[in-house]
């Protein structure tokens, strides 16, 4: 029979992480988003054209390094997720998240979402690339400065402006010219 923990002891299966114990689950749940993030990029890589019609080798397909990478991701994921059950993920209950849990959930959901944003609204929709990727990268640096904990950081002052500004701007740029002109891929 399993013994409880004492109080303020971390358990002896949870895993440290920069000085916090973290609880099993979140591997699992990790895990399992990236063999899900990994079975999208294969069958996504499986759709793409293999240039048959013109005569490409097999082995040179665009969509093969992608497809690897995607059951590398899977199996990955699979062996995260199986090393968090091991640990107990699906027996120990889940402690209540504190403020600073939640405040970093709250952050990854705004960089989710402007990431979603910049991938469906952004890109593709008539903007030339190195525009949105300016707009997207400004944006993201305003924003989550903003949401910073530390108040200097939330002024923005004229100097954060264009700091911000220079950054999504070179970033678009460089982007667009490495992209275009040395790997010669066309942007949308």
């Amino acid at each position: 029979m399993a013994h409880p923990d004492p109080p303020g002891a971390a358990p002896a299966d949870s895993v440290p992480v920069h000085g916090v114990q973290m609880h099993p689950r979140s591997d699992l749940k990790d895990g399992i988003g990236w063999m899900a993030f990994g079975a999208a990029i294969l069958v996504a890589a499986l759709r793409m054209d293999r240039l048959e019609q013109q005569n490409i080798n097999p082995y040179t397909a665009p969509g093969l390094l992608p497809a690897l990478l995607g059951l590398a991701m899977m199996l990955l994921g699979a062996v995260l997720g199986l090393r968090s059950w091991r640990r107990g993920a699906l027996v120990r209950a889940l402690p209540a998240p504190t403020a600073s849990e939640r405040e970093q959930r709250r952050r990854i959901w705004i960089v989710l979402g402007l990431c979603m944003a910049y991938g469906v609204v952004l890109i593709g929709h008539g903007l030339p690339f190195w525009l949105a990727s300016a707009l997207f990268v400004t944006g993201s640096i305003i924003l989550l400065q903003m949401l910073s904990q530390d108040p200097q950081e939330r002024r923005l002052t004229a100097r954060s402006w264009a700091k911000a500004i220079v950054i999504g701007v070179a970033t678009g740029a460089i982007t667009h010219i490495v992209f275009q002109e040395l790997f010669l891929v066309r942007l949308p």
